[in-house]
């Protein structure tokens, strides 16, 4: 389980390009549907948590599901599984870059980059909706939050506060 949760995260690590929110459908992909180690709906809690906690959402939640699945060795294996390839890769790029900013090129394959990322961010919005917008006032919230992050710039942690006493006064 160790040696599996390394290879998982690792390739989680190396295809997630566009960073936290693009990763989440990867993830979803690999620890839900392929390999059944969380329900759908334990994952959305992991992602919530992983967003309330201090760092990247994509360690947070190898951390969380290595230590769901093997404890202290699992959440070191998954964690180290999603952070090994991109700090090679950034140390690589990094040093590449500070170099070849101003090519043409360089420019040019970063500008087709960042429509990829869009869509990687929207597909893990999407497949997540279904599962946490499951009637009118989670809806209502969702947007309240989406129209206040975008229109008004309001502090996400603010909002996630909010919406978590919401809840708490709620659903207890």
């Amino acid at each position: 389980m160790i040696l599996q949760l390394f290879t998982v995260f690792a390739k989680i690590g190396a295809f997630s390009f566009g960073g936290g929110y693009a990763v989440i459908s990867l993830i979803s992909r690999e620890v839900v549907e392929a390999r059944n180690w969380l329900a759908m709906t334990e994952f959305l809690d992991v992602i919530a948590i992983s967003q309330g906690t201090p760092g990247p959402i994509a360690i947070n939640a190898a951390t969380y599901v290595g230590y769901r699945m093997a404890g202290f060795w699992g959440s070191l294996a998954a964690t180290l599984g999603v952070i090994m390839f991109p700090v090679i890769i950034m140390l690589l790029l990094g040093a590449l870059f500070s170099r070849y900013k101003e090519v043409r090129i360089v420019k040019d394959i970063l500008a087709g980059i960042r429509p990829v990322v869009v869509a990687l961010i929207a597909s893990a919005a999407a497949s997540v909706v279904g599962t946490t917008v499951t009637g009118i006032i989670p809806a209502v919230v969702a947007v309240a939050v989406l129209v206040g992050t975008t229109l008004f710039k309001i502090d996400p942690v603010l909002l996630l506060s909010l919406a978590g006493i919401m809840g708490w006064f709620m659903y207890r």
